[in-house]
């Protein structure tokens, strides 16, 4: 009952106050970010169920036993099939080779199917493929074929009606596996073409979509054979993936940097706290208490008030969850998925973890506190509470931030950043107020002097109090600087000319024709790159029978892959190991050729600097040895390569030329006369898949806005909760000094200068903390290079003196009207 009693009466003399607001920022801005990136990236995974046109595909060299797909029914999932191949279409006189998918009556499951009654015209959204005795083909190909939609085309032994022209299909990756104008066709016609016989090349693809739980088990118990393998979005749209990815990213360090926040704000309160009751203490001492009675006397009142904030906090958590995922909801086509308790969970047992981290020094040392502290009137330990609880602390939140985000190098590059500030806080504001220190012997005005010569003597607590504000700076500006690169790294993948075509099948003399073609035309083209079909037979030695099982599996192997050469590395292009061809000196006669391997690629297949490689090019056996690897960016839209060569060490091998350009939407009707002028490349489209990429981005950029906003607010929040906090250690100095005659505009303007200098040191060293954690985010977490901001130094400088300076003149009202005798009586 005592416990309660003084818990009442501290609550309502506001003892509690800054804690309790810390608590409660702490459990909100957790709950909110957390629930905001879980049910965000809920949304973006069933987005992402649109590029596969279901929610899981099976790719198989091979029919399915029917028993197979019977289990998948019988367990509430729909089932759709796909056959693809290449096959000629017959139309009159002429004929054309095209990509040909005769799929289910239910295809897609998910996603979106487009025709349209014209060619190269928008199309609109259908529920269903083709009707049986019915083909779609794509723009190309009845260009080709010279017919319009509606004509007769005959596909081995039947004649099909042409009747819509096929504009998108959701599952279109961008690989450019498949080469040729596209067809789609209805499943119950392919057996009556006779087109598929025995040693056809033939892909089986069998999408599913139901319950996640049943469709897992599904999964998981289904027994994959050779040539089979579970698709993801990953594999069937990379440039996609790699966008997801860093998005889900940049949310998890949101989310990661405001938990680090509150935690600030609770080590801030809680050693405020301790440093309150240190008399209480002292009293109940000389009464008798035991160090073990005060010390679970204060850690009950401590839980007392987690209790209150925890409800207030889930209650606000919940309410600014809703707001921003609502005004999302309606700058996106797609269903946020319901909440979960989850994220309440995980924000309660993180706003619990940090305030018993930070909380248990003080509070150890509160019951240390000999009985003489009433009358000697020091304060016991406080370095040592203060150094314990940054340590612990400082643990506290790398288990917190590494158990939320699962990532040891975002964590590491959080907490060095963390780290380094607060370490340049202690020395560099310490040397920096001393040098203010001299300097100011020069100045004017007694108040500046006042304010610098109050600054050095509480110059350790203000070096503390600078990098707590410099960490809110800190978060602030890292979200910013992490934002900007994100969008402008996506803007310079998904410019407005970003290549929406490709040219495939391009021979060696009709390069510079084509070249001729685009200059008359106007048309932006990024080159025209020499390319040659071979397949990887072999890799140190073993042919790829005699792999593991997980290497057999790997994609590359089942197909024929897309081989150059180049004599420069290209702009897409970053080497990470290994020498390029002028650092190679005489390759030419080496008993194998050098090749540059993609780093994904030489990950899946475990090839280091060195390996040896065979290719089967066309019949005949090439030797290579991996020289380089290199990593891409797929999302560029631009002609890129597995394995390119030296140049000109493969023009002995039969092969073609490709090339992208973009085509604005008034000048699709250059297409005509491009496929009339070469009749036999084969010109492939991405359009469509651009547009879906910057819808995707679209709804990431207003995401990563709305979780800066909430940041934002939570970094404001606590940087008044720090001042407040440092108003308590100025009341008796005020109260003096208002004794001894300083006016309020006196006394004003010493707090004004004071603050103003603490918040320009704290917002330098927050930019120099945030330029070191973007950098290692930037470089481990998000693949990317490096980028400085140090032009954020003076910026930050004056943002965080103004801020601090606005905060105090708004909030020192109270501190400012006190009568002296009051003031002095409180402490």
């Amino acid at each position: 009952m005592l416990v309660v009693k003084q818990f009442f009466r501290g609550w309502r003399g506001g003892e509690f106050s800054l804690l309790w607001v810390a608590l409660v920022l702490a459990v909100a801005s957790v709950s909110g970010v957390a629930g905001f990136a879980e049910r965000l990236e809920g949304a973006m995974q069933d987005r992402s169920r649109d590029f596969l046109a279901a929610d899981q595909v099976l790719r198989s060299s091979r029919p399915i036993d029917a028993v197979q797909l019977d289990a998948a029914t019988s367990e509430g999932l729909d089932v759709a099939r796909i056959v693809s191949f290449r096959s000629m279409v017959f139309a009159e006189e002429k004929m054309l080779l095209v990509a040909l998918r005769a799929a289910s009556d239910n295809y897609p499951l998910r996603g979106e199917l487009k025709a349209a009654a014209n060619v190269f015209t928008d199309g609109e959204a259908v529920s269903n493929g083709p009707a049986p005795g019915e083909i779609w083909l794509d723009s190309r190909a009845f260009v080709q074929l010279g017919i319009s939609p509606g004509a007769s085309v005959d596909v081995g032994e039947r004649q099909l009606r042409a009747s819509r022209v096929l504009v998108e299909e959701p599952d279109r990756n961008s690989a450019l596996n498949i080469y040729g104008p596209r067809a789609l066709m209805n499943l119950q016609d392919l057996a009556s073409t006779d087109v598929v016989q025995t040693g056809s090349v033939v892909n089986y693809r069998y999408l599913f979509a139901g319950g996640s739980a049943d469709l897992q088990q599904y999964v998981a118990a289904f027994p994959l054979g050779v040539g089979q393998k579970w698709l993801s979005v990953e594999e069937n749209q990379p440039a996609m993936a790699d966008t997801l990815k860093r998005a889900r990213s940049y949310l998890l360090l949101a989310a990661s940097l405001a938990l680090a926040l509150s935690g600030a704000a609770i080590a801030l309160t809680a050693q405020r706290y301790g440093q309150r009751n240190l008399d209480a203490v002292a009293l109940m001492k000389t009464l008798g208490a035991s160090r073990a009675r005060i010390f679970w006397h204060y850690l009950c009142q401590l839980l007392l008030v987690f209790l209150l904030a925890a409800m207030v906090g889930g209650l606000l958590g919940e309410l600014v969850q809703n707001l921003l995922l609502g005004s999302l909801a309606e700058l996106v086509d797609a269903d946020l998925p319901p909440s979960t308790f989850r994220p309440f969970v995980t924000a309660l047992l993180s706003a619990l973890f940090c305030l018993l981290s930070f909380a248990m020094p003080p509070i150890i040392e509160l019951s240390r506190v000999s009985p003489l502290h009433v009358l000697r009137r020091r304060q016991d330990a406080a370095a040592g509470s203060v150094i314990s609880s940054l340590l612990l602390g400082f643990a506290c939140i790398a288990i917190l931030m590494f158990w939320y985000s699962r990532d040891v190098l975002l964590t590491a590059a959080v907490m060095l950043g963390a780290a380094l500030l607060l370490l340049l806080s202690v020395v560099v504001v310490v040397l920096m107020l001393a040098l203010i220190r001299r300097v100011s012997q020069r100045l004017p005005g007694s108040g500046q002097r006042l304010a610098v010569s109050g600054m050095y003597r509480r110059r350790y607590s203000n070096a503390f109090q600078a990098g707590g504000i410099g960490l809110a700076l800190m978060v602030l500006l890292s979200l910013a600087m992490l934002r900007q690169v994100l969008l402008k790294d996506w803007q310079q993948q998904l410019a407005e000319d970003t290549p929406n075509y490709f040219l495939v099948n391009v021979a060696a003399q009709e390069v510079t024709p084509l070249r001729e073609f685009f200059d008359e035309q106007g048309v932006r083209s990024e080159g025209v790159y020499p390319m040659v079909r071979g397949r990887l037979t072999a890799i140190d030695g073993q042919p790829m029978a005699e792999l593991d099982e997980d290497r057999q599996r790997h994609e590359s192997l089942d197909r024929e892959l897309n081989l150059s050469w180049a004599e420069e590395l290209g702009r897409d292009n970053t080497l990470l190991e290994g020498l390029w061809w002028p650092q190679l000196g005489a390759w030419q006669s080496r008993s194998r050729l050098p090749v540059s391997v993609e780093e994904e690629l030489a990950s899946g297949l475990r090839l280091t600097l060195g390996t040896p490689l065979q290719f089967n090019i066309g019949g005949q056996l090439l030797e290579a040895e991996v020289s380089s690897i290199r990593s891409l960016n797929w999302a560029s839209m631009r002609p890129n390569f597995y394995f390119v060569f030296p140049p000109n060490s493969l023009e002995n091998f039969a092969g073609s030329y490709i090339s992208s350009f973009y085509l604005p939407e008034e000048q699709r009707q250059l297409l005509v006369d491009l496929l009339a002028r070469f009749p036999t490349m084969t010109l492939i489209e991405v359009g469509a898949l651009l547009e879906q990429i910057q819808g995707v981005v679209g709804q990431l950029t207003s995401a990563i806005a709305v979780v800066l906003w909430l940041v934002l607010v939570c970094a404001l929040l606590i940087t008044v909760a720090n001042v407040q906090l440092s108003f308590a250690l100025r009341k008796k100095e005020n109260a003096l000094l208002r004794s001894l005659g300083a006016s309020n505009r006196f006394l004003r303007r010493v707090l004004l200068g004071e603050f103003a200098l603490l918040g320009a040191l704290a917002g330098t060293l927050s930019a120099v903390g945030a330029n070191i954690c973007v950098a290692a985010v930037q470089y481990w977490a998000l693949s990317m290079s490096p980028v400085w901001y140090w032009q954020m130094l003076p910026i930050a400088a004056l943002t965080g003196g103004l801020l601090l300076a606005g905060l105090v003149w708004l909030t020192s009202r109270q501190l400012l009207i006190s009568s002296p005798l009051q003031l002095l009586r409180s402490e």
